[in-house]
């Protein structure tokens, strides 16, 4: 005969396996992403973020809330775009109508609680883990539990991102290239709880943003970076062992590579700091000693020769 002990045991097993998991339940109930992406909300205002927000509100026709904490950083990107469509309009690629209404759908903040009136946002700030690790964590608590979070992201890790949210099956990479109204690709990156209607809504939204994607796995660099960087970096060591002039470095990927720019001029579009940032990330995250930043690539960005956007990289502008 079997004990009272083993009896109740018996049944409370067979009430466990009745009874829906907690994990379950939270499943069950879990909100789906908002469908209907009416307005698209951008924080980061720099290069790429002000790429983004243009390219939103100009080729997707979508509303955009542009977030900074620099108020005066936001302004100016939104200058920017009205730079860059004016020499459009004057070159015949954009008519004045189309800058008017572009930019009457964009409106700045510097307040990350206005982002509470976006249907999907983009985050697109500095690449640093412990930034976006705030940002996000900041955001789950202003935004709609239905509304997706994507990063920008080029090499920190969708899942890492996605775990300090109430919503990680809402939240995923959509790496765009430099400069956003050029460059025709996106890369999207699925967290390992992304859900497949994120998915699914995100690529809609590149399309709507006359995008072509490509789908990386959550891994450092992603496809763009882990075989851009190196690459970057190894011209770096080229240059600092003295194997050639800058000009002789990018003249020969150029003109013997079919490269449309050299590899360091390409660095200071980019911006130094975030190369090595990139480059940091490479080499913590896969161990291999040949992803160990150029000693020169973190000089020039303690000197403060980002590249470009200081006016002084490899390249003075």
């Amino acid at each position: 005969m079997l004990g009272r002990n083993t009896l109740a045991l018996g049944r409370f097993i067979q009430r466990r396996a009745a009874a829906p998991s907690q994990s379950k339940r939270r499943m069950t109930t879990s909100t789906e992403p908002r469908r209907v992406i009416n307005t698209v909300g951008v924080i980061g205002a720099g290069q790429m973020g002000g790429g983004i927000a243009q390219v939103a509100a100009q080729i997707a026709k979508k509303n955009v809330i542009l977030m900074d904490s620099n108020a005066d950083q936001a302004s100016k990107a939104v200058k920017f775009i009205d730079t860059l469509m004016k020499k459009n309009i004057e070159k015949g690629k954009a008519t004045a109508e189309e800058r008017d209404a572009t930019l009457s759908r964009i409106s700045t903040t510097s307040n990350l609680s206005d982002l509470s009136r976006a249907d999907f946002i983009i985050e697109a700030a500095t690449e640093r883990v412990q930034l976006k690790e705030t940002i996000f964590r900041d955001l789950s608590s202003v935004v709609p539990q239905d509304v997706i979070l994507a990063t920008n992201t080029s090499s920190i890790s969708i899942t890492r991102i996605a775990s300090v949210t109430n919503r990680p099956d809402r939240v995923i990479g959509m790496h765009f290239m430099n400069p956003v109204p050029v460059m025709k690709l996106v890369e999207i990156i699925q967290g390992l709880a992304t859900s497949k209607a994120t998915l699914d809504i995100t690529l809609n939204l590149a399309t709507e943003m006359d995008k072509t994607t490509a789908t990386a796995q959550d891994r450092p660099g992603f496809i763009a970076n882990r075989l851009l960087m190196p690459y970057i970096n190894e011209s770096v060591y080229a240059l600092m062992e003295g194997l050639g002039t800058r000009e002789d470095i990018d003249k020969t990927m150029k003109l013997g590579t079919n490269m449309p720019m050299g590899p360091l001029t390409l660095a200071d579009f980019i911006g130094l700091d975030t190369c090595l940032a990139i480059m940091r990330i490479l080499h913590e995250e896969l161990g291999d000693s040949k992803y160990r930043p150029c000693p020169l690539l973190v000089k020039y960005v303690e000197a403060g020769w980002l590249g470009k956007k200081t006016g002084r990289g490899f390249y003075q502008y």
